[in-house]
């Protein structure tokens, strides 16, 4: 059980990345590669700051605004100078593994002995349940912090899902879900579609670095290849959120963003259990995507064949 809430926990921190790429990839169809920079940026700039002494929360919303920064130089380099989208979040994603080695000052950033927004968490939880309080859930042992961390992320992620739903149903959040949908429609309206990708791509890179940050604070430390292969994650939970709520509201695939990020980790989690060697994580990860991809496709092709049949 310990197991399951903890793949439960870094699911709905990633959950946040995967909101990020469903901002990218869904809304503006922006293969943003930066997200693998931009996740390690955001993790090494919230350990570097909290080892200096910097209150937790006001590291990891530095850590957005980290991200941020690196978002919109990938849309900057995209929209003014007319790079191709991928090849733009690659220069980026290459300076950035320089700029994180720079801002941690070495390859790895321990985090063990400092104060985290789980420290906080953990302490809440001694000070109401006691020292090694446990939980017995369906007839298994939990310890209690580990359940007072599930319900803050659960109210976090929440938050910002709402966060979400409300900033893409303003003025400006509309402006861009058109430009993804149509640019020169709403070109012609009069919004200027360049400035939407830079703010967009922005966006989807603070939500990346603010999971790297939170990530980092979880497992207690944050390292410079942390980031790799977080693009593929976030496309595969935006993927596998939408297959399983089938459902293209806004609301929904926000949702569905979230429900995928858990679901791929428990996926990962399981594999694990059964014995996967950890040096085939990666391997498996691509093939949980590929089939992420492929299945939604098998499903409508059978419906539709199944339907032919029917009315024939």
């Amino acid at each position: 059980m310990s197991l399951l809430i903890g793949s439960i926990i870094i699911g709905l921190i990633l959950s946040l990345l995967a909101l990020g790429m469903f901002i990218s990839f869904r809304v503006f169809d922006f293969p943003d590669i930066t997200a693998e920079g931009s996740f390690t940026f955001g993790a090494a700039t919230g350990a570097a700051l909290i080892v200096a002494g910097v209150n937790p929360l006001l590291a990891s919303l530095i850590a957005f605004f980290a991200g941020m920064i690196a978002g919109a130089v990938t849309g900057i380099i995209h929209t003014r100078f007319k790079i191709n989208p991928l090849l733009a979040g690659i220069l980026v994603m290459t300076a950035l593994y320089s700029v994180n080695l720079h801002v941690m000052g070495k390859s790895n950033v321990p985090l063990l002995n400092e104060t985290t927004v789980f420290t906080w968490i953990e302490n809440l939880s001694v000070s109401i349940s006691g020292t090694d309080a446990v939980t017995s859930i369906l007839g298994w042992v939990v310890a209690t912090k580990n359940i007072w961390i599930l319900l803050f992320c659960v109210l976090t992620i929440s938050v910002f899902c709402l966060i979400l739903w409300w900033f893409f149903n303003t003025n400006i959040g509309t402006a861009m879900r058109a430009t993804g949908d149509n640019d020169q429609m709403i070109r012609s309206l009069g919004v200027n579609t360049k400035t939407m990708i830079i703010i967009g791509i922005a966006l989807s890179n603070g939500f990346i670095a603010l999971a790297g940050a939170i990530l980092a604070q979880y497992q207690g430390f944050a390292d410079v290849q942390m980031g790799i292969g977080m693009m593929v994650w976030g496309l595969a939970s935006v993927i596998i959120g939408e297959a399983i709520i089938n459902d293209s509201s806004l609301g929904s695939v926000i949702i569905g963003a979230v429900v995928g990020s858990v679901l791929f980790r428990l996926l990962v989690a399981i594999a694990l259990r059964w014995g996967l060697n950890p040096n085939d994580l990666k391997f498996i990860t691509a093939l949980f995507v590929f089939l992420a991809l492929i299945l939604p496709g098998l499903i409508n092709h059978k419906k539709f064949t199944y339907k032919r049949k029917s009315n024939a």
